[in-house]
């Protein structure tokens, strides 16, 4: 059962305009009874609004025993909805009344007063509706709280009340703002009455009224008045004069309205027109300004009826843009005259004037007297002239521009294509692809007919290798002929044409055979580029229009040049693939018998190599021991010479021959005394000696060769080392009068190195430099730090070397025979750079430029982990 404590009343009673609290009043008596159910719905359906009734329980929530039919014409929602979910009916409350809301039914709620709040809402379809609620809420005896009450729609009130407001505010306002003096003037010229709040009025009111015009208006304009005041009189009609008056603010212009008020006597109505005036002439000042830059404008201007699009008016920039004369243009439409290429373009134009009334830089395309179409933009907006909507539109010419961004865009395309093309026969080798897909591109680009590549060929005559047609018209690729005489008319249209433009068949000279081959395949248009390939013509690019006549643009004809070049460029590279193909096969041949001898003589080169080595063993291991045998008779031989002669076995006044027979050498058989000098044996103690140290580097290099330079590095103050490898070489510095400056600081770091061989390395670079120069050489010793090596220079003040020379000192080569010293001293620099290298250094020689040279070489320092090690 609904509980609504309500009385029911008459239908009729309850009228739409009927303020709601007033209602609710006269229902709250709480003697319902439930077989009034049917006649409270059909009072509800009638009502302009919604009855409802809502249960706010102490706890808070909210429970509705009844909402009427109305909340769906009200609030667009269905009952139960609500009934359902009270907060539907709180989110359709505008925004900026939700606050004054909730404030009402606070307010209601604590001090159990009836409520009434008058607001917006918005319903779900979007409409705004002004509601006004009443309730009478009842507190229960379990402390629940019933809200009975009625929400009616008061939408007309309220816009009525609205438009009141604002129709009362409007003419309070346009009387407040009327600038204009106000007079009442009698038949004979005095002023009765003035009104002159908000006028720039000099006289006060005391100043005017009860005087006569002729004592405040000059003669002539007290003239006009006073006829005009006449006339309105006599005609009871309104009458208008102007004149002009001297003020403070100096000449002004007035106008003034004179209608009958009374008997004898007329209302006028006196308005400054001064800036009329002025914007009057300014406005004539530029309606000529217009006029010239309407007749001047380079663009075309015209002017239109909106609805039909009827010519009022047209510059001359038109009747040269369009071709009509301006009396053949003023009075047509635009459909009559045939300019609109698309009519539905019309269309669009004014859909784009409905918005705001202008359009800017719209795009259309125009077709001229002459029938060629033009491309323009157009701007427009609509203007009102004598009442009648009219179009103003300036048409900006850029067919020209267009025209280039066309050829931009095809030189664009073009040089893709050939750019892509060019790829193609870069990246591959499939002639039959590359043709069949230039031949696609190219009737894409052309938009021709029919492209295709001809084969010229002594033996086989002439056929097609690729083709692309449209499928409307027949094709050309299984076609040949060996026809000579047709050939050669064929050769020879290519050969005395080197282009061959034809841009209508039917225009020139051919043979019947030719003829009749255009015939067949319906050719109306031709191009043909010859395909050479250096001098001789391998065949030909053709491009056919089948359609009809064309004209071939320059552009067209240059991409068909270039696209043949590449074509060329296909067809060699094909060709030299072919051939090398072919090599090819003939080298694998030859590269397999090369290689299978190849390795017969690695093999008799590997035996050659392990015959050196032993020839170089045994012969230098036997060598040495026959020299160093030979070595010591010879120093046996020189000692005992000088010991001899030392005991005056040998006199001064001898020869500088020492005879054998005089050493005490014991001799096992008789033997003849041979004479020898010691200056002799001293030779060839020497070159024993050079023997010997050659011997026993070459067999260095050979143990370098086969096992590798063995090397040990140990962490080594890099001062104490230099000294005492310096104190070894001192008797050879001292032999050779040189000195050697030492400009190593003592605080140097540790250095990895093998003491032994790093003394062999400082010794043969200073043997070089003693042996290259005359005694008396100077060197100097340094050394810095850099990126984690220590390196050392050697600098003496001798002869310098060609960069040559100092590019090869540390190479193993074959030396200049005519330099006794030249082969030892190269195996030791040889040697030099292997003791370097094994230490994970570099070794180097630098030709001063006064003279002298830097030998230089690098060794890395120790690192802690190398100083840790036992």
């Amino acid at each position: 059962m609904v509980m609504i404590a309500l009385n029911i009343m008459p239908i009729a009673y309850i009228s739409k305009g009927q303020r709601v609290d007033e209602i609710v009043k006269s229902l709250d008596k709480p003697d319902f009874k439930p077989e009034k159910i049917t006649l409270l719905e059909t009072i509800a359906a009638n009502l302009p609004g919604m009855i409802f009734q809502i249960l706010q329980r102490q706890d808070g929530s909210v429970f509705i025993p009844y909402i009427s039919s109305g909340c769906k014409y009200l609030y667009e929602l269905e009952p139960e909805a609500v009934q359902a979910d009270f907060q539907m009916l709180h989110k359709l409350i505008h925004p900026q009344d939700i606050k004054a809301f909730a404030e009402s039914i606070a307010v209601c709620r604590t001090t159990v007063t009836p409520w009434h709040w008058e607001g917006r809402i918005i319903t779900p379809s979007g409409k705004l509706k002004w509601i006004e609620g009443t309730s009478q809420p009842e507190l229960q005896q379990e402390g629940n709280l019933l809200w009975n009450g009625l929400v009616m729609d008061i939408t007309d009130r309220k816009l009525a009340e609205e438009k009141l407001q604002e129709s009362e505010a409007r003419y309070k306002a346009i009387l407040d703002a009327i600038p204009d003096l106000m007079f009442r003037i009698s038949r004979d010229g005095e002023y009765l009455d003035l009104k002159s709040e908000g006028a720039n009025v000099t006289l006060s009111r005391e100043e005017i009224v009860g005087k006569h015009i002729h004592e405040l208006l000059p003669s002539d304009v007290a003239t006009i008045s006073l006829e005009a005041i006449a006339k309105t009189l006599d005609s009871g009609t309104l009458q208008t004069c102007e004149y002009q008056l001297t003020t403070p603010l100096g000449v002004r212009d007035y106008e003034a309205r004179l209608v009958v008020s009374g008997e004898d006597e007329v209302l006028a109505i006196v308005r400054d027109i001064t800036e009329r005036k002025q914007a009057e002439v300014a406005l004539q000042n530029l309606a000529q300004k217009f006029a010239k830059a309407f007749s001047c404008s380079p663009d075309s201007i015209t002017i239109s009826t909106l609805q039909e699009g009827r010519f009022i008016e047209v510059n001359d920039s038109f009747v040269k843009l369009s071709g009509y004369e301006r009396d053949e243009t003023i009075g047509k439409t635009s459909f009559e005259l045939n300019l609109w290429v698309q009519e539905g373009d019309r269309l669009n134009l004014l859909r784009g004037l409905q918005g705001t009334g202008v359009v800017r830089n719209l795009e259309f395309e125009f077709r001229q007297k002459s029938g060629e179409i033009i491309t323009t933009l157009l701007s427009a907006e609509v203007i009102d002239l004598d009442g009648i909507p009219c179009i103003l539109a300036v048409h900006h010419d850029i067919t020209q521009r267009k025209q280039v961004e066309a050829q931009f865009r095809l030189c664009a395309e073009r040089d893709r294509l050939l750019a892509e093309t060019l790829v193609r026969i870069r990246s591959s080798l499939n002639l039959e692809q590359i043709l069949q897909t230039t031949v696609t591109e190219v009737r894409q680009f052309l938009q021709a007919d029919r492209v295709f590549i001809g084969l010229n060929n002594a033996n086989l005559g002439v056929r097609t290798l690729a083709e692309s047609v449209d499928p409307k018209y027949p094709s050309v690729s299984g076609w040949s002929t060996n026809d000579e005489a047709y050939l050669q008319e064929l050769r020879n249209l290519l050969k005395d044409n080197f282009v061959r433009v034809i841009e209508d068949i039917t225009q020139i000279t051919v043979s019947p055979k030719v003829k009749a081959h255009c015939q067949k395949f319906q050719t109306k248009a031709t191009l043909a580029v010859p395909i050479m390939l250096g001098n001789e013509l391998f065949g030909a690019l053709i491009a056919h229009q089948c359609s009809g006549p064309r004209h071939w643009q320059p552009m067209e004809i240059d991409l068909l040049q270039q696209m043949s070049e590449q074509v060329a460029i296909a067809i060699q590279q094909s060709q030299i693939c072919q051939k090398l193909a072919e090599l090819n096969t003939n080298l694998e041949h030859q590269v397999q018998e090369r290689t299978a001898q190849l390795q017969q003589k690695m093999q008799e080169v590997e035996k050659l190599h392990r015959v050196k080595d032993v020839v170089l063993h045994t012969v230098a291991h036997d060598l040495r021991t026959s020299v160093m045998g030979n070595l010591m008779v010879l120093k046996n031989l020189l000692h005992q010479g000088v010991e001899q002669v030392s005991r005056g076995k040998i006199t001064a006044s001898l020869s500088p021959l020492l005879p054998i027979s005089s050493a005490p050498l014991p001799l096992s058989h008789a033997q003849s005394p041979i004479a020898v000098s010691s200056s002799i044996i001293e030779r060839m103690i020497q070159g024993n000696d050079r023997q010997l140290t050659m011997i026993n580097s070459l067999l260095e290099i050979n143990s370098c060769e086969q096992q590798g330079l063995e090397i040990k590095p140990q962490p080594v103050q890099f001062t104490t080392l230099l000294g005492k490898i310096f104190a070894q070489l001192e008797p050879l510095l001292t032999q050779n009068q040189a000195t050697l400056k030492n400009l190593v600081s003592a605080d140097f770091p540790l250095v990895m190195a093998d003491g032994s061989q790093l003394q062999k390395v400082l010794a043969s670079l200073i043997t070089h430099s003693l042996q290259n120069n005359p005694p008396g050489l100077n060197f100097t010793l340094s050394a810095v730090v850099e990126a984690g090596m220590i390196r050392t220079q050697i600098q003496d003040d001798g002869v310098a070397m060609t960069k040559v020379e100092c590019d090869r000192l540390f190479d193993l080569h074959v030396r200049d025979p005519q330099d006794c010293c030249s082969t030892s001293i190269g195996l030791k620099m040889y040697l030099c750079r292997k003791v370097i290298k094994a230490h994970g250094g570099e070794i180097g020689v630098i030709s001063n430029r006064k003279r002298g040279l830097t030998f230089w070489f690098t060794l890395p320092l120790a690192t802690s982990s190398a100083t840790n090690r036992p």
